[in-house]
């Protein structure tokens, strides 16, 4: 059973990118060589992930992981994959916060060696809540974990994002700011615009989606709210925890890093987590009802930061906007490589179309 449209995620062999990267990496360290090459089982639809070891008396690491701007041929979930700016972000965030980011190596810009830029950062070990088949099925181990155990989890995954937003100096992630009038908040929301545009763009528009960003616009925040970083996948798919443990050694996936108000990332974290619970029970099974639950998060974070969640309805609705553009680009990729058909109403390519209709008529929560 499929929880997401999973289509090819590359047309890149990964054993040459092996061979390609080990030429690479003899320039910048003589001797070494490349071991152990291979692609995680969770590898994302967005930028690639290779992990592999390197042999060299010297190295100044051994096990390392690989992050490479999506393949242009595999149809890509967005327009631009910016690796400077992955490296850029991960790297001040590990300067001015305490928060467990795989230290940043080498930042490859030049396409030549790999075929598009690349950078080579820290690998940490552990494990990560799966998406395919979702944590909240049965079969997993955090699914399988005691209820303490995912307290735990919870607890000190909502301690990352209270960190990142208190200790991470706001005025360092100004560079994030889309071009453009407007506020922090105007500015996200018009760069989603923009991306939604360009998923459509010669092919059919979505009444859902659109209807949402009109629903926004009717609860758009009296007060929004000082910007701050955000780390933007907000979830705990994208953090890597204790191999035998639930405290997180890893914090993952900063492409959608942005500068907006808290709550972007809070709604992220709430809703992805709702993606999967309402999937979960869709098809029969109980899920994790009382894990990650909404006021349990507003009220912790509350608690972690002296700032109350605001607005989360327009936040959380906001976040499933986001979310079913992104389903909607992953489904016409899907078309584009004849794995399915584009069906007459093209809401239905939106996995989760009958929570975000719940959340535009106010009747969700």
């Amino acid at each position: 059973m499929a929880t997401a449209p999973r289509p090819r995620t590359t047309t890149r062999d990964p054993q040459e990118l092996g061979r390609r990267l080990g030429a690479w990496l003899g320039r910048h360290l003589p001797g070494a060589e490349v071991a152990d090459v291979r692609v995680p089982g969770s590898n994302g639809m967005s930028s690639e992930t290779l992990l592999f070891d390197i042999e060299h008396p010297d190295t100044p690491v051994r096990a390392c992981a690989l992050r490479l701007a999506a393949d242009p041929a595999a149809y890509t979930v967005f327009p631009t994959y910016d690796m400077p700016r992955q490296h850029r972000v991960m790297d001040l965030v590990a300067r001015h916060t305490d928060l467990p980011v795989p230290r940043v190596r080498w930042l490859e810009e030049d396409p030549g060696p790999l075929g598009a830029p690349f950078f080579v950062m820290d690998r940490a070990e552990g494990r990560v809540p799966p998406d395919v088949m979702p944590y909240t099925y049965e079969g997993n181990w955090l699914h399988g974990a005691t209820d303490a155990e995912r307290a735990e989890l919870q607890e000190e995954s909502i301690a990352l994002l209270a960190r990142l937003h208190d200790q991470f100096p706001a005025k360092e992630a100004e560079f994030l700011l889309p071009a453009g009038p407007g506020s922090p908040l105007r500015r996200h929301v018009d760069a989603q615009r923009t991306y939604y545009a360009w998923v459509v763009r010669d092919l059919p528009r979505s009444p859902l989606l659109e209807r949402a960003f009109d629903r926004l616009e009717e609860l758009w925040p009296a007060d929004e709210g000082d910007p701050v970083l955000n780390w933007g996948d907000a979830r705990i798919g994208n953090v890597v925890y204790e191999p035998a443990g639930f405290r997180p050694v890893a914090v993952l996936d900063w492409e959608m890093a942005g500068c907006a108000p808290r709550e972007v990332d809070l709604g992220w974290t709430v809703y992805l987590h709702r993606f999967f619970q309402d999937l979960t029970v869709g098809f029969g099974q109980r899920g994790l009802p009382d894990f990650l639950r909404r006021e349990d998060l507003e009220r912790r974070y509350a608690e972690l930061t002296g700032h109350t969640p605001r607005d989360m309805e327009f936040h959380t609705l906001y976040a499933a906007l986001r979310h079913g553009i992104v389903m909607l680009r992953i489904a016409y990729r899907q078309a584009h490589f004849g794995e399915v058909e584009v069906p007459a109403d093209p809401d239905g390519l939106i996995l989760h179309h009958g929570s975000l209709a719940a959340m535009v008529q106010g009747s969700y929560w």
